[in-house]
């Protein structure tokens, strides 16, 4: 009998016994050890994928031992769900994911030694294995998801700090050798390539702080995850509205995870293009009668597959009763629900703003479910902002002049319409232009003076 977990778990056995058999220097022919190996490694991760909530409902409990039945020499195969439950096999299972297992750990070691890449094949058909689980019931909790997620960042922990590159990005070790010239350009494709989930996510985790704004979108992520697995087996989805409220000051990365969530969106086949346009109250409202509705739906064709978002949503409350903001909002309501299926809607600003936009049109709330807070980013986090624009542009600061940009930012104050990342970008402007005059006073600069700041550089606490 087929499940659900057959095809990830097969994938999974099928890929690590290859690598084991690598390691071993055997093949299936002389030593089947291997594939038993990986056979328990992926029921272990497959019971601690169900035993993450608790439940371990039916419907979970005939999948794992169809798909295990034949694979491990047990009794699963002739076994009920009330048998499993009775022989207690998935008791504490969810342990199974608190750790890193010693095989992960083997071929974690074995890819440092020869750079090969079995970890994250091992990585890759484990997730398959927790989201295929999630699946399996008609309602996937945050718990679940919150589990798969955990785990993928155990992993990922593991490959990084034997130094390994992340699935989805180049290995430096190899990049180093040369690689082989690029083959002749062939015509431009109307669309990019669509980028891989492990790579969107890579960017993602290499944002700046954000720490709970990742979750958020690791959490949509998944969740888009599993329905699409469960829309491909026929199975029944819940319907819910993907449209996002971005709340908080300027320049804390709505823009940048807004792309991202647009990219993702394609990569999972939820839209087809992927792209993201920005818009606003000027773009929107039209000073006659009867030109903002066509406004509106304008922007949304621009958008159409791809994500809209609306910045400053509020300023359209904003005005009297002459006002075409209203207008503006009651079309927008129209186009969410009518073409929910080709474009997403993200509406972003100030908290307390936001909120009173929601609440502005019985419609908006129940499309707008979600609010996604941006905090303020740290000081800390200001200067690995403005040393990663800097890197970009392979300006370096020297001790000193390090000091006083962290001086600087830490004396600006934090209130409301705080500038975020785009004070750190004007703050490296501004030195550049000083560095400039500086440099100017010198015949013939060395590549270190032109890509150095020094304390000179940097603006004094209170000077713009």
């Amino acid at each position: 009998m087929s499940s659900p977990l057959t095809v990830p778990v097969r994938w999974f056995v099928a890929d690590l016994s290859a690598a084991l058999h690598e390691l071993r220097g055997t093949t299936e022919a002389n030593d089947d050890g291997p594939q038993q190996d990986a056979a328990t490694e992926a029921f272990n991760l497959t019971c601690g994928f169900i035993d993450a909530d608790g439940l371990h409902t039916d419907d979970e409990l005939w999948a794992l031992t169809a798909a295990f039945g034949p694979l491990l020499p047990t009794q699963l195969a002739g076994a009920t769900p009330d048998d499993v439950r009775k022989a207690g096999l998935l008791a504490k299972a969810k342990s199974n994911l608190a750790t890193i297992t010693p095989m992960f750990e083997l071929l974690v070691q074995a890819d440092a030694k020869r750079r090969t890449r079995h970890s994250h094949a091992y990585y890759r058909a484990a997730l398959e294995i927790g989201f295929a689980v999630a699946a399996i019931d008609a309602h996937t909790s945050a718990t679940e998801l919150g589990a798969i997620g955990e785990f993928q960042r155990l992993l990922l922990d593991a490959i990084s700090d034997a130094g390994l590159p992340k699935p989805g990005e180049p290995d430096p070790a190899t990049a180093a050798e040369g690689t082989p010239p690029a083959p002749a350009k062939a015509a431009e494709p109307e669309l990019p390539k669509a980028r891989s989930i492990d790579d969107l996510m890579a960017e993602l985790d290499g944002l700046v702080g954000l720490t709970d704004v990742k979750r958020e979108v690791r959490l949509t992520t998944d969740l888009t995850r599993v329905e699409q697995i469960r829309r491909q087996r026929g199975l029944p989805v819940l319907e819910h509205s993907r449209h996002l409220v971005f709340t908080g000051n300027p320049g804390t990365g709505k823009t940048t995870v807004a792309r991202l969530l647009a990219q993702i969106y394609r990569t999972l086949g939820v839209v087809t293009k992927g792209h993201l346009v920005e818009t606003d109250r000027s773009q929107l409202v039209a000073g006659y009668v009867g030109q903002t509705a066509i406004q509106v739906r304008k922007v949304f064709d621009e958008a159409d597959e791809g994500v809209l978002l609306i910045d400053e949503a509020y300023a359209l409350v904003r005005g009297g009763e002459t006002d075409f903001g209203k207008e503006a909002i009651d079309t927008i309501v129209k186009l969410v629900e009518d073409r929910r299926e080709s474009v997403i809607v993200i509406v972003a600003g100030y908290p307390e703003e936001m909120a009173a936009f929601v609440d502005a049109n019985p419609g908006l709330r129940s499309r707008f479910p979600k609010t996604i807070f941006f905090p303020d980013y740290s000081t800390d986090e200001l200067v690995q902002i403005f040393e990663s624009i800097g890197r970009a542009q392979k300006y370096v600061c020297e001790p000193t002049a390090r000091e006083k940009v962290r001086a600087w930012l830490d004396a600006q104050p934090r209130v409301r319409g705080f500038g975020n990342g785009r004070l750190a970008r004007n703050l490296f402007e501004s030195i550049v232009a000083r560095q400039s005059s500086r440099l100017v006073e010198i015949d013939v600069p060395t590549d270190e003076q032109l890509c150095t700041f020094v304390a000179g550089d940097v603006p004094e606490v209170g000077e713009k």
